[in-house]
């Protein structure tokens, strides 16, 4: 009797606590259902209409986040360079090449809950297509680290993993058919902080 009960907890712990880990994985990964991939850049474009997925739904109702409808923009999230490796905050980065088309941007550097990453400064570890050089042919080189760089320079500061979060307002390429052809920017490694 005490055998049976035992075996039935156990089955109740191991499905209960296997499925709320494989529903947390779902969550928190960025290659999950529905996702797009461009380069470096991961993307969910239905994530803000009816259509979206019930694992969208989840991640938004989870991070409390107000999700961008289509017609209003998509946001993309990067967590690797261009290499492959995780992005660190104690290293530093160039992002560079052409933005598509789109009325307005922003880049800033997140943390683990996608929230902008704290420098201790007053400068944020944000920018917007209004504020950055473009160079002769519309493409931009942005660099990323806690020391200061000429040009535009995105500010980071502490250790640790990090995110960047590349949101585009009014754009074509927020319908299905505009993601076709489009192309971001690449990260690249510049160095670490021993």
């Amino acid at each position: 009797m005490l055998k049976n009960a035992f075996l039935t907890l156990l089955s109740l712990a191991i499905a209960i606590g296997g499925g709320g880990a494989s529903v947390w994985y779902a969550l928190k990964i960025q290659d999950g259902v529905s996702a797009i991939r461009i380069g470096q850049w991961t993307a969910f474009p239905d994530i803000g209409t009816p259509a979206a997925d019930p694992y969208s739904k989840a991640r938004v109702a989870r991070e409390g986040v107000l999700a961008l409808g289509r017609a209003e923009g998509l946001s993309f999230v990067a967590e690797n360079d261009a290499a492959g490796d995780q992005l660190k905050r104690e290293c530093s980065y160039r992002i560079e090449g052409g933005f598509p088309t789109a009325r307005f941007w922003t880049l800033y550097a997140a943390d683990q809950s996608l929230g902008v990453v704290e420098t201790g400064k007053p400068r944020l570890a944000a920018l917007q297509s209004y504020e950055v050089l473009r160079r002769a042919d519309n493409s931009v080189t942005i660099s990323v680290g806690h020391h200061p760089m000429p040009g535009n320079w995105l500010l980071t500061d502490g250790s640790g993993r990090m995110y960047f979060v590349l949101t585009f307002y009014d754009t074509p390429i927020a319908s299905s058919t505009g993601l076709s052809d489009v192309s971001l920017p690449r990260i690249v490694k510049a160095g670490c902080d021993a």
